[in-house]
């Protein structure tokens, strides 16, 4: 569906809501930052856009239809962003984006972009002066003034999204490591070690605002009748597949909890707010989900959260909450600042 059309149904649905629980959420972060993404335009091609968090002032940062952009960040600072830019003719895909095309960096409002080439899954360091760029041959850490690879840590078996740690003292990403496949880990920027945080069938994770904890993917063994129903037949889904919900971990492995779940949506793109209160997600029809992914938001207090029917996952989780969620419409890897953007209302 269009993104315009999208919209206008966004727009409609909110006006018509009657939820008070989703009101009131929605009055609570709607002066809190911005909130960048990335979504499909009418034309076909990805474009990088901002919103409030509750969806309101809505607008285009980038607008190049021979280009696809992906996976907006803002800077620590919130004045500039990277992201990528992918030749229209190549499809963009979760697990790869983050290195197909080149790294933009420009200005928080996407003017002055400037190429840096390919810099592949590149993430801001803690005070926006460095990127680290996850290579064939090791980590790259890279000055963002020269271009110059200034350090080089072992890969020590990662391979896909990359984050600084809001402290400066850790990466964390997803690797084939510690006898098992999709594990989150956390690499130790001051020796190189690697710790696992989720081993198996885990990935895409992220920073809390405390470095302390990571909010990640995963797609736990053994759902019982998770890929029943309709919802996993319309995507031709297997049997025995399951469904990808959000946790999150301490930074030794030892606690995990479940954020959100929903047998019939595999979630992704889990991201949190600078202050740690709020969380953000893509819920979707397909595993990866560009194509198909809706923006949600809730508050990490309010965890954990289980969306729709999902009999199955309500027996393995019967002490949720269930608080509200916003539905923010059409949209993919989003991130969250605080500060404060050039020309915004």
């Amino acid at each position: 569906m269009r993104l315009a059309v999208c919209a206008a149904l966004l727009v409609i649905s909110q006006l018509a809501a009657t939820d008070p629980g989703e009101t009131q959420l929605a009055r609570e972060v709607s002066s809190k930052g911005w909130i960048i993404y990335s979504a499909k335009t009418e034309t076909g091609d990805w474009d990088l856009f901002i919103m409030r968090p509750d969806g309101s002032h809505r607008r285009k940062v980038t607008n190049t239809p021979k280009f696809h952009e992906i996976g907006g960040r803002f800077s620590p600072d919130a004045s500039r962003i990277l992201y990528r830019r992918i030749p229209l003719d190549v499809k963009v895909h979760h697990d790869t984006w983050g290195r197909t095309g080149t790294l933009v960096v420009a200005n928080a409002d996407g003017t002055n972009p400037v190429e840096f080439g390919e810099f592949p899954w590149a993430t801001w360091s803690p005070d926006g002066k460095q990127v680290a760029c996850l290579t064939k041959t090791g980590i790259e850490f890279r000055d963002l003034s020269t271009k110059q690879v200034v350090r080089t840590l072992d890969r020590k078996g990662i391979f896909q999204q990359i984050y600084w740690s809001p402290d400066g003292k850790s990466l964390t990403g997803t690797a084939n490591a510690f006898g098992a496949m999709w594990t989150v880990v956390r690499l130790d920027l001051s020796n190189g070690s690697v710790n696992a945080i989720a081993k198996n069938q885990n990935c895409t994770p992220d920073w809390f605002p405390d470095s302390r904890h990571v909010i990640y993917s995963s797609r736990p063994v053994g759902q019982v009748d998770a890929d029943a129903g309709k919802a996993a037949q319309a995507v031709g889904q297997k049997a025995g597949y399951g469904w990808t919900q959000l946790w999150m971990a301490d930074l030794e492995g030892k606690e995990h909890s479940l954020v959100y779940g929903e047998d019939g949506r595999h979630v992704y793109g889990g991201a949190l707010s600078p202050d740690g209160r709020y969380v953000l997600f893509t819920r979707s029809l397909t595993d990866g989900g560009e194509d198909t992914a809706i923006l949600g938001l809730m508050r990490l207090s309010d965890a954990p959260v289980i969306g729709g029917e999902s009999i199955a996952l309500r027996k393995l989780h019967p002490k949720t909450k269930d608080g509200p969620i916003l539905s923010l419409g059409p949209g993919w890897e989003p991130h969250w600042t605080y500060g404060r953007l050039p020309g915004a209302k």
